[in-house]
């Protein structure tokens, strides 16, 4: 069975009663795992989630067989989810599907995110044509589609979002259906909404939101690259590929900080004191007292020809990422560790 993003939301309900393995590949990486979820919500008892890794089953493809005929620890259901790379998973399955079929027992579900890989590859050619799998490509989204999954997430959550605020979600998460639901998540929190007492949200309750929680996932790294703290660089971009980070979204983060630093240093002026500015937008509430100290350190790397040059570097980097979707992560790293250095150079010139 195929399905691409198109057609997948028609196809889902089908698939979750009748298939047991499920392959998510093609360019919009963040739109898979999205599917993925989605898949999982809809099995009919998908128990416990036990995580693999597709390098793991590439050097080891015993093991996905191993898991997925084992119960879990209360004897309880359980679902596999592998977050792979290519065809990493391909003899995995393939060993899979000969060992069940051979000894003529159920497997529990299995689920593939495989980035880089396409309904072209090996392990799509595997699975399209049987009856218990499905491979759903799903290709970079537009607007308006972002937008109407944003409204369908938002009915689900029992709020009412009118077409302009969902494009504005759409945008605000870089097209990524990930980030949009956390918002709609979170708004519909703000709302205490729920399916049975619905609530209708409005432009003013994002901005609130947004005030309180605005990139929470994304504040720890966007800190230390610009502040030049280059020993927590490492470990910043290992938590941004463990946690699946779109970087487009990332980058925009960046760019909100880098727009905020260059309004503050406006009204320092070249020769201002930025503690006591700081501390007096901070007293003001201008400014989240919890990102005062991080802003305080950020404005002393990051002001007249210096910040010129970093909101130019990010606008490349983000032509470079929508240009080169598949590379993304790794071009957002370098690009990220680049201007780290530059500011840890700024810091140690001060």
């Amino acid at each position: 069975m195929k399905a691409t993003q198109r057609d997948f939301a028609v196809a889902a309900p089908k698939a979750a009663r009748q298939c047991r393995i499920f392959f998510f590949c093609g360019p919009d990486e963040a739109g898979a795992s999205a599917a993925a979820d989605r898949i999982a919500a809809m099995l009919e008892d998908p128990g416990e989630r036990v995580e693999l890794a597709g390098g793991d089953l590439r050097k080891d493809p015993a093991l996905l067989g191993d898991e997925a005929r084992s119960s879990s620890l209360f004897g309880d259901a359980r679902h596999i989810y592998v977050r792979a790379s290519g065809d990493e998973a391909h003899d995995a399955l393939a060993a899979l599907i000969e060992s069940t079929e051979a000894e003529g027992i159920e497997a529990a579900p299995v689920l593939v995110v495989a980035q880089s890989a396409t309904d072209k590859s090996r392990t799509a050619k595997l699975l399209e044509k049987r009856a218990d799998a499905l491979v759903a490509m799903f290709y970079p989204p537009d607007l308006q589609s972002v937008a109407q999954e944003v409204r369908r997430m938002g009915d689900a959550a029992g709020l009412k979002l009118d077409g302009a605020l969902a494009e504005r979600i759409a945008r605000a998460a870089g097209l990524d259906v990930r980030l949009a639901k956390s918002e709609v998540e979170k708004l519909a929190l703000y709302l205490d909404a729920d399916p049975q007492s619905p609530k209708s949200a409005n432009a003013e309750a994002l901005d609130a939101v947004g005030a309180v929680a605005e990139d929470d996932a994304f504040a720890p790294l966007v800190n230390a690259v610009l502040a030049g703290e280059t020993g927590r660089l490492s470990g910043e971009l290992k938590r941004m590929r463990e946690l699946g980070m779109n970087p487009v979204g990332l980058l925009l983060a960046f760019e909100r900080r880098a727009a905020q630093l260059a309004g503050l240093a406006a009204r320092i002026g070249p020769n201002g004191n930025v503690r006591n500015f700081v501390k007096a937008e901070s007293n003001a509430r201008r400014i989240f007292f919890r990102d005062a100290p991080d802003i305080e350190r950020q404005l002393h790397c990051w002001r007249g020809r210096r910040l010129e040059r970093l909101t130019g570097r990010l606008i490349e980097l983000h032509q470079t990422l929508l240009a080169s979707n598949q590379s993304a992560e790794l071009r957002l790293a370098q690009g990220l560790a680049e201007i780290s250095r530059f500011a840890a150079a700024s810091v140690r010139t001060r």
